[in-house]
């Protein structure tokens, strides 16, 4: 498989090719056997569970997405005589929390034998982790084209208060019934928008990664998700017209989101710098009862239009490699003053980011010393491949024009708040992003104040 290959190929082109030896040399599966997106998708139900040869199947939801799609997924069943026991949420919205999992576990009923979710985000994160905990196939019938975790083979969830990406399954089918998704509250159509956003700026830090501390790469799985995003960019105005091709390009986009992070094994195709200042956000709501939190692909469109800010001030800074400015900022970084920090910006949930570094030891000065070395050497390949980043107007023009909202001050965050998360964003995940550049480099706060230091 090549990315010539792959630039051709149809959503149902890369299901049906299943498992495939890549040229970056690993094998790739896609977890997912099942995607119907199409009006009328959920009366396939009854057929895919014989397929799976379940009987009974245990329906998982939240009160809003159970109105949306929960009435008609119980009614086909039933009229093709399948019997059925159902969890409903009593609480609205389902947070992704420990207590949710939970909550799940406790009402599942044993007596079935596949899950089936109705809904997208936390619920179908729910949902994947309640198919891993029985070990029982599960299939998503989606009520918004709103994020990409569909299919992809992790959860997030917010766990002792750290937003964290935890291994579950994939879903084993995805039933995307236009009838209903093009039905979805704008602002989750919006959302989903945002989340394919995302992959202007994750897919060039991957490239940075793959310069910097030699993660793995793979061409092929990169271009799979370019090509989905430029479907779902030409696509996006006609989402206010509640197009139903609009929304199948952005359903499939979310879907081959979820089936390259499979290729990869792990989020980076999907989620970078920008994702991490909406779970910054999400947990800071779960600290604090003043601090609000919006849609994931609200909060991870926001996040990429900040991250593409940030790389424009580095470009227009006309940086370079400064060794003595980087060793003068590492050994005067407190690493007990940071922590501080974040503790009071973030809450309990920076423990455990906290406990990370201590696992991790990326601001120890000889890792610092490697580092710096490498991006030295590698200087005029880093300049090329954030260069090749489109200008935020670009893209905020594009958000603008869908009604998408482009400052954080929709959920209370002015722009020094904006700023304090921005420089966070380095510590919640191991994974090498522009932040740790920045950081690395000595430039961070100066980054910061560039770029977050006006109304934004």
């Amino acid at each position: 498989m090549t990315v010539n290959d792959v630039k051709e190929m149809t959503l149902k082109d890369l299901i049906s090719l299943g498992d495939f030896t890549c040229s970056c040399g690993k094998v790739h599966s896609p977890g997912v056997a099942k995607v119907i997106i199409e009006k009328g998708a959920v009366n396939t139900l009854p057929a895919l569970l014989e397929e799976i040869g379940a009987k009974k199947p245990f329906l998982l939801s939240g009160h809003d997405t159970f109105a949306a799609a929960g009435e008609v997924v119980c009614s086909v069943l039933e009229k093709s005589g399948y019997s059925y026991a159902k969890y409903v949420f009593p609480v609205s919205p389902v947070r992704p929390t420990e207590y949710t999992v939970g909550s799940a576990l406790m009402h599942f009923d044993y007596s079935c034998d596949a899950i089936i979710g109705i809904g997208s985000g936390v619920i179908n994160d729910t949902g994947k982790m309640l198919a891993r905990a029985t070990g029982m196939k599960y299939i998503i019938v989606a009520t918004a084209p709103s994020m990409d975790g569909f299919v992809s083979g992790t959860s997030s969830m917010d766990r002792d208060g750290l937003k964290t990406s935890i291994y579950s399954t994939a879903a084993w089918g995805v039933v995307g019934d236009l009838d209903i998704l093009c039905n979805a509250p704008m602002h989750l159509l919006r959302a989903g928008v945002g989340d394919m956003l995302a992959k202007i700026t994750s897919l060039v830090e991957w490239k940075l990664a793959r310069i910097i501390v030699g993660e793995d790469y793979c061409d092929v799985t990169a271009a799979l998700v370019e090509k989905a995003l430029g479907q779902v960019m030409s696509q996006a105005k006609k989402l206010l017209e509640r197009d139903p091709e609009a929304v199948r390009s952005v359903m499939e986009g979310l879907v081959i989101a979820g089936i390259a992070m499979n290729y990869a094994g792990v989020s980076r195709p999907a989620s970078g710098m920008e994702h991490y200042f909406s779970h910054i956000w999400d947990m800071r709501s779960l600290a604090f009862e003043d601090a609000r939190f919006e849609q994931h692909g609200i909060q991870a469109g926001m996040g990429t239009l900040y991250t593409l800010m940030a790389y424009e001030t580095f470009l227009k800074g006309n940086y370079c490699p400064d060794r003595e400015r980087a060793m003068k900022f590492v050994e005067h970084f407190s690493l007990d003053d940071w922590n501080q920090q974040l503790l009071s910006f973030i809450g309990p949930g920076a423990e455990a980011m906290i406990e990370g570094e201590n696992r991790e030891h990326k601001y120890d000065a000889e890792k610092h010393k490697a580092r710096f070395a490498v991006i030295e050497k590698n200087w005029d390949a880093i300049l090329e491949t954030i260069g090749t980043l489109p200008p935020a107007s670009e893209i905020r023009t594009l958000m603008e024009s869908i009604g998408f909202p482009t400052s954080a001050a929709v959920i209370g965050y002015d722009d020094e708040q904006v700023k304090t998360t921005f420089t966070m964003t380095k510590d919640i995940r191991d994974k090498y992003v522009g932040t740790r550049l920045f950081w690395d480099l000595g430039i961070l706060q100066e980054i910061a104040d560039r770029t977050f230091g006006r109304n934004s």
